[in-house]
């Protein structure tokens, strides 16, 4: 047996934490002198404790904690749960980092106000291209929407068309189009030199030509593109353009696994005023 003080130096918590844990029914003492009212714990309750601490830490409350271990889940099933929930914490974390990001892009932008040099948007036509495309549909177009939708269509359009024997002639394109409900439908495009056909399981559209577009290039990951748009948008104004659809997106060297490298072009179709 031990006393409450050395039970918590060997499961590494506090005293205080014991005796909470002791008060809500989650960790009682093996055993309680009846004389000095002294809390004494079995070596075999720091598997119990262990419990307590990983479900807690990963987010469980201690209600869930107890009810969880009340109902006797066995060592598999409770490596099952520790593992989703550690995925689920893993992703919010990823989640707040990436929003993090595009605060600190806003900020960058805020910062720059009124110092934000157009002279690198170029006005040109932009001809037509085939494409394979597969297409998803977004909540907004905030990159925190985009971003999930766009993302996992690529390598999935490359699978099918190496499947299908299509070879990819050119960079990747990227365009968007507001649908009736209020969404955003993503259209993820790799340049072919093929015709349609009904057995593939991708589309082969043309992009018309853009007449008149504004471009940009924009360097690093598209989570920070909103900077670089609003530079084309202030441009717009300044010469009394107007832009008469989302910007088409030219990925023009995009490294796997190293977003701040991308360079990627942005078409933004216009009339003139």
């Amino acid at each position: 047996m031990f006393t409450i003080g050395d039970f918590a130096r060997h499961g590494r918590v506090s005293v205080r934490m014991l005796r909470h844990y002791d008060a809500i029914g989650l960790l009682r003492p093996a055993h309680v002198d009846p004389a000095s009212g002294y809390r004494f714990y079995a070596a075999a309750q720091l598997t119990r404790l262990n419990r307590v601490i990983a479900l807690k830490d990963l987010g469980f409350t201690l209600e869930q904690v107890s009810k969880i271990l009340d109902e006797r889940v066995g060592t598999g099933e409770l490596h099952g749960m520790l593992r989703l929930r550690r995925a689920e914490l893993e992703a919010r974390m990823n989640a707040d980092a990436a929003r993090l990001t595009r605060v600190a892009a806003r900020l960058r932008m805020i910062e720059s106000e009124g110092h934000m040099p157009a002279s690198d948007v170029l006005l040109k036509p932009v001809p037509a291209v085939r494409v394979a495309e597969l297409t998803g549909t977004a909540a907004s177009f905030q990159p925190e929407d985009i971003g999930p939708v766009i993302q996992p269509l690529y390598p999935e359009l490359d699978r099918r068309l190496a499947a299908a024997g299509v070879t990819v002639t050119g960079p990747g394109i990227a365009y968007y189009e507001d649908t009736p409900e209020g969404t955003i439908t993503v259209h993820a495009c790799l340049p072919v030199a093929v015709a349609p056909k009904e057995d593939y399981d991708f589309a082969v559209v043309d992009l018309p030509a853009i007449a008149s577009a504004a471009t940009i290039v924009h360097h690093g990951p598209m989570d920070e593109a909103v900077t670089t748009d609003q530079i084309l948008a202030r441009w717009l104004d300044a010469h009394g353009h107007r832009a008469t659809g989302y910007a088409r997106e030219l990925y023009l060297d995009c490294p796997p696994g190293a977003p701040d490298k991308w360079v990627t072009e942005l078409q933004t179709p216009i009339e003139t005023g």
